[in-house]
């Protein structure tokens, strides 16, 4: 015992003696030194060393495509003879989302390229748009056999991506084309009919749903409806050009 109250007090003298020591230095006005050891990161920027600089739009949309690779995450892979992934710009005020690929799609690798591709076209127009300022994709990325509807396991095999996409592009609309597409974003089993017409939201931003331009090919008559949808989206732009 004696032993251990002999070691408290040479410690407590030893403590006693480094506090005059720092006394009288801090009354010659030295506040701190330096330590012949940095910390990590001491010299570099906080900004540039503990931040990451943020991605452009054009950059994410680049890392999701390479993402998705030679992607054969379902069936529809055994059957394309092109990925079709989307185009147009990385920052647009409109994004189209279509079903799937068609055939001239799937030669090309691009969307929308056919006589449906043609309508869209003039769709775009109608809205004082060209091609080149909008976003288009579809739900899936490959073509399903013989057009057919996707199947809700190739649905969900694909989401995730376009899910990214229009997260990335964040326009201020986005049209749906055709019952899949509506569907999917909205996560509801109603009827196009049902849909369109008015404004719903997709994770915030305001989304109209209107026919596929293949079906007005076969359905002309349907053109008018299609024209009050685009007038939604023509409103919606309009609108937010104050914002922006």
């Amino acid at each position: 015992m004696k032993q251990t109250e002999d070691i408290r007090k040479e410690l407590a003298a030893e403590l006693d003696r480094i506090k005059w020591i720092l006394s009288g230095l801090r009354m010659k006005g030295i506040q701190d030194w330096a330590s012949p050891h940095p910390p990590p990161d001491a010299d570099m920027p906080i900004l540039e060393g503990n931040v990451s600089p943020p991605k452009s739009p054009e950059q994410a949309l680049q890392e999701i495509r390479e993402e998705l690779g030679d992607c054969k995450r379902c069936r529809l892979h055994e059957g394309r003879r092109h990925l079709v992934f989307g185009e147009g710009s990385a920052r647009p005020v409109l994004v189209f989302v279509g079903e799937g690929p068609g055939f001239d799609e799937d030669r090309q690798g691009r969307p929308f390229v056919g006589r449906a591709g043609k309508l869209l076209d003039k769709m775009i127009r109608s809205l004082g748009l060209e091609r080149e300022q909008v976003y288009i994709c579809n739900v899936v990325k490959c073509r399903p056999p013989n057009n057919r509807t996707p199947n809700p396991d190739e649905i969900d095999a694909c989401s995730p991506f376009l899910t990214r996409q229009l997260t990335t592009l964040r326009p201020k609309v986005i049209c749906a084309l055709g019952a899949c597409a509506a569907q999917t974003l909205l996560g509801t089993s109603s009827a196009i009919s049902k849909l369109r017409g008015k404004v719903h939201s997709w994770r915030g931003i305001p989304l109209v749903s209107t026919f596929h331009p293949a079906y007005l090919l076969r359905n002309p008559a349907q053109k008018g409806a299609t024209w009050q949808d685009l007038l939604i989206v023509h409103q919606i732009l309009h609108a937010n050009e104050k914002d922006h």
